[in-house]
């Protein structure tokens, strides 16, 4: 009786490691996944950024017009729609709203390239995806619930733009230089966060 108790305990034992295995093996597929998605964008939004900046013709006909207005605030819009309408939508349908995203950025983006060297703009990319890897890895080990950062970060992020959006008109560099690092700070929380709730 007793080898029969111990011959089920080591089954059920390996039956819970297994399960363990095969939960670890398709949550890591599924973030794979994820980021292969979100690699796939960027780089949509750095090419249709860098062909938009190539073509004088294409900035001008953009950024010399009222259309440079829509072009900025574009993604803005597309978000809050995307957000709306997130839960009807096919995964097929997610992902060309994604791709659309994607190349609205690149063309809102577009005078970055105009703006400073590829060297500069090299470093900050650099920068920019250590912190995000750096953020995304903690949101993915950490045993820390961060549930409630995400509406006090939301309303941060809210907050921030629209000063950036009042800041257009005031022109003012000390509260663009106080909105970039409040920015940082804001987007450094969501990226754990977001990485938390996706796990």
């Amino acid at each position: 009786m007793s080898d029969f108790i111990r011959s089920n305990r080591s089954s059920e034992s390996f039956a819970s490691s297994a399960s363990g295995i095969s939960y670890d093996t398709g949550l890591r597929s599924y973030m794979v996944k994820i980021y292969n998605f979100m690699s796939i964008a960027l780089g949509i939004s750095g090419l249709v950024a860098f062909l938009v900046s190539s073509s004088p013709a294409l900035m001008g006909a953009i950024f010399g017009t009222p259309l440079a207005w829509v072009v900025m605030l574009a993604p803005l819009g597309f978000v809050m729609f995307f957000g709306y309408k997130l839960n009807s939508l096919s995964s097929e349908q997610a992902k060309n709203y994604l791709w659309i995203y994607s190349a609205l950025m690149g063309i809102s983006l577009s005078t970055i390239f105009i703006a400073y060297t590829s060297t500069s703009i090299a470093r900050v990319f650099f920068i920019s995806a250590a912190t995000f890897g750096g953020m995304s890895l903690y949101g993915y080990t950490t045993k820390k619930d961060l549930t409630g950062m995400g509406s006090f970060l939301f309303m941060g992020l809210i907050g921030l733009l629209v000063a950036s959006l009042v800041n257009i008109f005031l022109k003012s560099s000390a509260l663009e230089f106080a909105l970039s690092a409040i920015g940082v700070l804001i987007f450094i929380g969501l990226t754990a966060y977001d990485t938390q709730k996706i796990k």
